[in-house]
């Protein structure tokens, strides 16, 4: 499966502790984050993750694009709740699309474990069909 990782800066040190703790069902998955969350969550963890822009440059775009031609199965977006206003629109944009293309889509760290917990049970299997 594909995932993509992309977490507010204020978020980015739970995603690595998230990448961390879940390394073991991570590692056998294909990884995608925005610029600067995929190289600390690649640092902290040790896993490969394929790196598109950061958020602020288009990479929410990019991942977007990616959402919409069906190659990403799982996005884990760790949002910042005190952040008033998101200063990339393109990130906010992620979960509409997933509402459209039928993808999991985990905002907080509980949802996020009960998706990867699910994920290594292979109750996302279904999502195959759609490929």
């Amino acid at each position: 499966m594909n995932i993509a990782l992309i977490a507010n800066d204020a978020r980015k040190g739970l995603m690595q502790n998230f990448c961390i703790a879940y390394r073991g069902i991570l590692a056998k998955h294909e990884l995608y984050a925005t610029g600067t969350t995929g190289r600390m969550v690649s640092d902290a963890s040790g896993l490969t993750v394929n790196k598109v822009l950061s958020g602020a440059l288009g990479g929410g775009q990019q991942l977007g694009t990616l959402i919409e031609q069906n190659e990403i199965d799982l996005v884990i977006f760790i949002r910042d709740p005190f952040e008033k206003m998101n200063p990339e629109p393109d990130l906010s944009d992620i979960g509409r699309l997933c509402d459209i293309h039928n993808i999991p889509f985990a905002t907080n760290l509980a949802t996020a474990e009960l998706l990867i917990k699910s994920l290594d049970r292979g109750d996302m299997e279904w999502r195959e069909i759609y490929k």
